[in-house]
């Protein structure tokens, strides 16, 4: 229990930090948007990661930066294009708030997901080879680390899309999504230009 415990710990403080799939899956919860498969796919993924990276896969991830480099910036314009979207919403204070609207239908949602979820390099970098290589490092019960890590990912979507309705009340007015959308958008930019940094220099 103690190694799934630190398995736990270290996933939820690589998890929690603020990134554009946090954003998106917040924004989805705050919809009341097909959170719970956005929650899923999140956090089946990240599972699915860290099962790879303590099974060895850090190890290839490492070997093949060219493969990194170009995934970074793949995301990097991807969420570039979302961060546009998002200033696009926060400058049309005419258009409906989310609750108003027809929800995304369930394929764009988990199109979008997937996307934050494996086009963004950190996650090989983060869930992959740092929670890989620290997992490893348990020896035999490695796996108890990586059960540890895999429950922290789904307390922290669950919280984060599930527990966005609490916020309903303050978010049933236009502005505050503007500053939402306005906010995300200021988030996805540092993150591309991050990126886009790592990949090019």
């Amino acid at each position: 229990m103690d190694v799934a415990l630190a398995g736990f710990l270290t996933g939820l403080s690589l998890i929690v930090a603020i990134g554009a799939q946090n954003a998106y899956v917040l924004r989805l919860g705050l919809a009341r948007n097909h959170v719970g498969l956005a929650v899923a796919i999140c956090a089946s993924a990240d599972a699915l990661l860290i099962a790879a990276g303590i099974g060895g896969l850090g190890a290839i991830v490492q070997a093949h930066g060219d493969v990194l480099t170009l995934i970074t910036l793949v995301g990097a314009a991807y969420i570039l294009w979302f961060a546009v979207r998002s200033f696009r919403s926060a400058l049309h204070p005419d258009v409906l708030l989310p609750s108003q609207q027809e929800p995304q239908p369930a394929a764009a949602v988990a199109i979008a997901v997937l996307g934050f979820t494996f086009l963004n390099p950190h996650v090989y970098l983060d869930t992959v080879l740092l929670v890989g290589t620290i997992g490893a490092s348990f020896g035999d019960q490695r796996w108890w680390f990586a059960l540890g890590a895999a429950v922290a990912s789904v307390v922290w979507f669950a919280g984060l899309g599930f527990g966005a309705r609490l916020l309903s009340p303050l978010m049933a007015r236009p502005r505050t999504w503007r500053i939402l959308d306005a906010a995300i958008g200021v988030v996805m930019v540092v993150i591309a230009l991050v990126l886009l940094r790592s990949a090019l220099g």
